[in-house]
């Protein structure tokens, strides 16, 4: 078999490749904190007997695109917007610590705060948040979560972990849709981030989707 099919065969790997991650992309186009993919190609010369003007397409070192989208307010307790640069911390499947831009939350009915896709969401010490039984759930500009049950006042039962990534410790996308940091190590909760947070109806008769940033 001719060799020329194999470097014929990696630019159309690479051009299969490239039309997964689009298609990807405008599927999550209106997905809550989606971050989009990028796909880098570079032409290797092939070495050895033949023509020199021949070349394999590998894939390059690639990222996501961090610009954010619009926001749009709801009415919901359980939805917030990170500012800034700032990141929720969750548990992947995996098990491991990773990071989202996705501020959808709900209570399970195991009573444990979940993301909108069911991972558990972090507190600041690392662990996942348990919600009282029947409890109302809201969140402050400052990540605290106050749960009131019935008639009792609200009490502060955790605080959302919200890492802010450094150039030394950028994140990277994994497979799954989340962000880690390139060290592998948990990011250490940062005091200072902020949360927007959609308690108010927003001015308009259809139904809005959550905060997406």
């Amino acid at each position: 078999m001719d060799r020329l099919i194999y470097t014929a065969m990696s630019g159309a790997n690479a051009a299969a490749s490239r039309q997964a991650v689009l298609s990807n992309n405008l599927a999550n186009a209106s997905t809550n904190g989606f971050r989009a993919e990028l796909s880098t190609y570079r032409a290797v010369p092939l070495r050895g007997e033949g023509a020199t003007t021949r070349v394999f397409a590998l894939e390059a070192t690639a990222g996501y695109m961090d610009k954010p989208g619009p926001a749009q307010r709801t009415d919901r307790a359980l939805d917030a917007m990170t500012s800034g640069n700032s990141w929720f911390a969750v548990q992947g499947l995996d098990g491991t610590e990773a990071y989202t831009r996705n501020g959808h939350f709900e209570v399970s009915p195991q009573g444990v705060l979940v993301s909108g896709n069911g991972l558990p969401v972090l507190s600041n010490g690392g662990a996942p948040i348990n919600v009282p039984a029947g409890a109302t759930v809201s969140i402050g500009h400052d990540g605290n979560l106050s749960a009131k049950v019935g008639t009792q006042p609200p009490n502060v039962i955790a605080r959302l972990k919200m890492v802010t990534p450094t150039g030394e410790d950028p994140l990277r996308r994994g497979e799954d849709g989340l962000f880690r940091a390139t060290s592998g190590d948990p990011l250490n909760n940062d005091d200072a981030a902020r949360l927007h947070v959609a308690r108010w109806r927003a001015p308009t008769s259809t139904p809005l989707k959550p905060w997406s940033a």
